[in-house]
């Protein structure tokens, strides 16, 4: 399969969720490819969302991504998607949206959302639903100095290319842990990040 633009729009505009899709239960884990860990208790998970932001660049788009200041309480130094926590009261779709205002700059108001992502359950116990915009095509990254260490982006075709998910492992706490990897110009996409991407790729394109 060739990437195209106009072929991925049309994907996501048939298959992605709806904006107000409720997933009550995770359909992609980090324990995909970890069988014998013990999933959390049904439900106890803390729920976060993410922004999967596209920026055009001609004959593909540049997906943004951060990295995590080593200072952070979890998943320090990890690259990532925009995003966070669901606060009280929010849903899934505002929280992103804030989050990416907040981390790189995003203004909200100005990104077409395209559809939502399949949850995510990640290896710590987050539950994460991510949604993918089009950002404008004059935004300028503004990154918050606590929250973020850095600003890149990756191309869209590089990560929906089945040949660069990479199955890697590492010892986790004494346990051997699988995961994919998407390593691009010396940035080590990782953990549930490359998950996620991986699930958007299947959810577009076929498993």
């Amino acid at each position: 399969m060739v990437f195209t633009k106009p072929d991925f729009l049309d994907r996501a505009a048939r298959l992605l969720a709806p904006l107000d899709a409720v997933f009550d239960q995770p359909v992609r884990t980090d324990y995909d490819l970890n069988p014998d860990w013990r999933l959390p208790p049904n439900g106890k998970y803390r729920r976060a969302a993410v922004l999967v932001a596209l920026m055009d660049r001609g004959d593909d788009f540049g997906v943004l991504l951060t990295l995590r200041p080593e200072t952070m309480a979890s998943h320090a130094g990890q690259v990532a998607f925009p995003g966070g926590r669901i606060e009280p009261g929010e849903n899934a779709l505002a929280a992103a949206l804030r989050e990416a205002n907040e981390e790189v700059g995003v203004d909200p108001s100005t990104v077409k959302v395209l559809g939502q992502g399949d949850t995510y359950l990640t290896g710590s116990g987050f539950a994460i639903a991510p949604f993918v915009g089009l950002l404008p095509a004059d935004y300028v990254p503004t990154p918050s100095e606590r929250e973020v260490a850095d600003v890149f982006e990756t191309p869209l075709s590089f990560l929906m290319d089945p040949a660069n998910h990479q199955r890697h492992e590492r010892e986790y706490a004494g346990v051997l842990r699988a995961y994919y990897a998407m390593p691009h110009n010396g940035r080590y996409i990782w953990g549930a990040t490359a998950g996620m991407l991986k699930s958007l790729h299947d959810r577009l394109y076929g498993a």
